[in-house]
This record gives structure tokens, sequence and C-alpha cells, in this order.
């Protein structure tokens, strides 16, 4: 659940991105700069904050009425093993250390829902994290060593995100596209069975900044609560190439899961956003990818 510190939405004074150089960094720091606020994202070659003294590096750059976007992670596709693993952590001890030594007005963490138990029963904020391997237990500790910082601070947990610029190359809609358009088929995992449930970038964006502007505080999952099964995607996504994309299955190799949103929470922090219907979001990335081609 989330509070809001602010009683009407405000600007904040300047919003430190960390992480600023990814697929959602680079969108909210464009869609932050839109609206006239001051964004200073630090790339590697002013700040690597996996390294040594990193933390105290961090504190010289951060004034007191920041707010600081903190993105910065490994992803898996970057590695699934110990390195990659510790490497994060060493962001996240940076970055409290910075706080400690100059604490900001308010912090917002991207997490993850990787951090929860695949089941059939929807999740919602109370669900209990039980990672499953090293990137969900990663965003777990993280979250933690925010919580031991007196700044003011809102935990996101985004389900699985698309749009035409990700890199990550993730099972999903960015996946599926992409094999559409390089092999002219869709080939899934079993018959694509699982269910997920999938968020366009920009819905992502207009979130987190809407929680940058009420100084909001607390944990939300940013997710539609709307879930469909990998065919179905496939299917949608195939469509949109109009005609001649087949869509294949594989024996599969892992047994079958779920995830499931319940997200009365999002609508009770922010009940008048309203999510980009799927179908509409498949067709924005889908243009965008084929008009950068």
């Amino acid at each position: 659940m989330l509070t809001h510190l602010a009683p009407a939405p405000r600007p904040p004074a300047r919003v430190v991105v960390l992480g600023g150089g990814g697929f959602v960094g680079r969108r909210l720091s464009a869609r932050l700069a839109r609206a006239g606020v001051p964004v200073f994202a630090p790339d590697r070659t002013v700040l690597e904050l996996a390294s040594a003294g990193a933390g105290a590096n961090l504190a010289e750059l951060l004034q007191p009425s920041d707010a600081v976007l903190f993105l910065a992670a490994l992803t898996p596709d970057k590695g699934r093993g110990i390195e990659p693993f510790m490497a994060n952590l060493r962001m996240g001890e940076a970055l409290v250390s910075a706080l400690e030594a100059r604490p900001v007005d308010h912090v917002v963490y991207f997490s993850s829902d990787a951090v929860y138990p695949m089941g059939d029963s929807p999740v919602d904020e109370e669900t209990p994290a039980e990672p499953k391997d090293l990137y969900g237990a990663m965003h777990l500790a993280r979250e933690l060593m925010l919580k031991m910082s007196a700044v003011p601070s809102a935990v996101l947990r985004p389900t699985l995100i698309f749009g035409a610029t990700d890199t990550h190359n993730s099972y999903g809609p960015n996946r599926l596209r992409r094999m559409a358009r390089q092999d002219g088929r869709i080939v899934l995992f079993g018959e694509g069975e699982e269910t997920r449930d999938h968020i366009l970038v920009d819905d992502v964006v207009e979130l987190a900044v809407r929680v940058l502007f009420q100084r909001s505080q607390g944990t939300l999952n940013l997710a539609t609560g709307r879930s469909i099964s990998y065919r179905d995607l496939a299917d949608k996504v195939a469509a949109l190439f109009g005609g001649g994309v087949s869509v294949n299955g594989t024996p599969r190799q892992n047994p079958v899961t779920h995830r499931h949103f319940d997200i009365t929470a999002l609508r009770k922090a922010f009940p008048d956003f309203v999510f980009t219907p799927l179908e509409v979001g498949l067709a924005k990335a889908h243009a965008e990818m084929m008009a950068t081609s």
C-alpha cells in the first residue's frame, strides 16, 4: 500500500536517476524532462555504482531536495549467477550509504514481482515475498536495505514490462515480436499455457511519475490485473504482422506456472489511472519497432 506524503501532486526539485540508460530509465528521464523536472542521470563515467567507494561518490552528487529514482541493476539477461547478484547488492549498499551521509527528500526503488512465488492465487502487496532465484532474492534484499534508511521511500514491484526498445529479450511480447519478425514464426514453451500480466512501459512511466509527484511511501505492485496465456499473447502478436506468422508449441520441459494480480491497492492509490489496453499497447510497440527498422 502507498501513502501519499504530498497532499497534492508537486514536481520534485530534481530527480537523480540511477540506471537512466536502461529501458525504463530512458523513458522516465524523457517524461520528467517534458514535465519540466530537472533530471540528473549520471552514467558510468561519473558513477560506477557497484564499485568500491561508490557510496561516498554518490553522496557528493546528491542534494537535500532531490528525489532519487533507483533503477540500476544487472538484469537476468546479464547473468543469473553469484557475481551479478553480489554486484547488485553492492549497488544497494552504495545507495543506502550515500543516503546516510546525505539524506534526500524521497527515494523510489524499482524492484520486481520476482520477489513473489508463482501460484494460482492473485498476488497483492500483502502476499509474502518468497523469491525462488537470486534475482528475486537480490531485489528483496535491496528493499530491506532501503528500509534501513530514514528517507521516505516507495518500492515499486513491476510485472513484465514491454515496449519496442526493450533489450532484455525476456519471454513476453518483446521476444515473441522479434521471433515473428526474424523467423516468421513464434515458438512457445510447451503450448503456451502459462498466464502472465504484461504492462506497457508507458504506463509504468506514468505511474512512477505519479509516485514521485505525490512523494508516495510504501510498496506498490505495477500490474494491470489482467493475465493472459502465452498462446493467446502469441496469437495477438502474430496477427499484427498481417498473416504468415505461425505459432508453434514445443515439448514441455518445466511445470506450468501462473501469475495473477489483485490491483486493489493501485486503484486506491491512483483511482483515475487508466491502463493502456493490451491490444493497443501491442500495436503501439509493433508500430514503433517497424518504424525504427
